[in-house]
This record gives C-alpha cells, structure tokens and sequence, in this order.
C-alpha cells in the first residue's frame, strides 16, 4: 500500500540513519508528502533533503544511508 504521509515511524526510521552518519537532525529536511521516485539531495543552504518513496518507503529507507554517503 503506497505511503500516503510521512508519520512519526518513518521520521524515527530517518533518523536512526542520519544520527548513525553523524548528520544533526536540524540539517535534515523531510517534507511530510513522499513521492515516487523517492530521492535524497544536498541543498544549497547545506541541508539534506531526504524525501520518501511513496511506492516503496521500506526499500527506500533500507538504501538510505547508501545514498546519503557520497553527499558527504
């Protein structure tokens, strides 16, 4: 069933990646409505923005920190 809103579950699930990579949690940006594709991006302010595959939020999530490594 396709994610419809980033909930509370999915930002922990964030989270619990991003503090592994040592990423503070103010300089990431999660909007609250995923799409398909989902994708990770380094903004121009310096911040990350992570936004949710609404397709496939779990394997997404699942390859998070593999896409965040090389934004570095």
């Amino acid at each position: 069933m396709p994610l419809e809103m980033v909930t509370q579950r999915e930002m922990e699930m964030v989270f619990v990646v991003t503090d592994a990579l040592g990423i503070h949690r103010e300089a990431v940006v999660v909007p609250l409505g995923p799409r398909s594709p989902g994708r990770v991006r380094k903004r121009p302010d310096g911040k990350f923005e992570i936004v949710l595959d609404a397709t496939d939020p779990e394997t997404f999530l699942a390859g998070l920190a593999e896409a965040l490594r090389p934004l570095l």
